[in-house]
């Protein structure tokens, strides 16, 4: 009896733990199978890059929403059914409507007046792209894996281009490629720019601490708006 009533125990607070464990996506259970062979640190950059997924859906929703006209360009659904399968579906990230880009390529798409694709879907593919280029190709990280700080670096200031050339690049007809944030007498929206400094935060936050860990010094860049021109990889 003493065995069965220790069994039921075990039982119940095992699903205890694993509901807690599902209602809060940020913490690990560190003596799960996928969890050996990282350290703390690794635990870090998979929380980085996952929650910068994350403000990528977001934002492409949102930009979707702000842009119907981009979505049509691409399909007939609505804006969650495009992002669920922009982000889920098994195509590589390689899109035929905007041309296969991916990283820069797709970026400065985005901003091209004679590109007559979806834009959303460039902008969003190009800093996914973009992303996870600068972490080794990687979404998920272990102990041996060898990271440059000076890449991720790079990539956070391709995220600042990108929000000064959203609020500034127009076409020939003095209208901006994608609507996004909106300042006005009547309303003042800026969710869009503190969805890109979340990611910018992060990134530049993960990419100094990587510095310190690795003792790999990031040369500190100024970019010219004026040129537009992104950092390499």
């Amino acid at each position: 009896m003493k065995i069965l009533i220790l069994l039921i125990t075990f039982t119940l607070y095992a699903c205890s733990t694993s509901t807690l464990q599902k209602k809060d996506s940020t913490q690990y259970d560190k003596g799960s199978i996928n969890q050996f062979g990282k350290s703390d640190f690794d635990r870090m950059a998979d929380y980085e890059i996952r929650e910068n997924i994350e403000s990528l859906k977001i934002l492409m929703l949102k930009f979707y929403k702000k842009n119907p006209n981009q979505l049509k360009k691409s399909t007939s659904d609505n804006a969650e059914k495009m992002t669920n399968w922009v982000f889920n579906g098994a195509h590589n990230w390689k899109f035929d409507r905007i041309n296969n880009a991916q990283s820069i390529d797709a970026l400065n798409q985005v901003f091209d007046e004679n590109f007559r694709g979806d834009r959303v879907l460039s902008l969003i593919t190009g800093l996914y792209t973009m992303l996870i280029k600068a972490h080794g190709d990687k979404k998920e990280f272990y102990m041996f894996d060898s990271l440059d700080p000076q890449k991720i670096y790079n990539a956070s200031r391709n995220f600042e281009m990108i929000v000064w050339k959203l609020s500034s690049k127009k076409d020939s007809k003095g209208q901006l490629y994608l609507l996004s944030n909106e300042i006005n007498s009547s309303e003042a929206n800026l969710s869009f720019e503190r969805e890109f400094g979340k990611i910018i935060g992060r990134t530049d936050y993960f990419a100094f601490t990587l510095s310190e860990k690795t003792e790999r010094a990031v040369t500190r860049v100024i970019q010219s708006f004026t040129t537009g021109i992104f950092l390499p990889f």
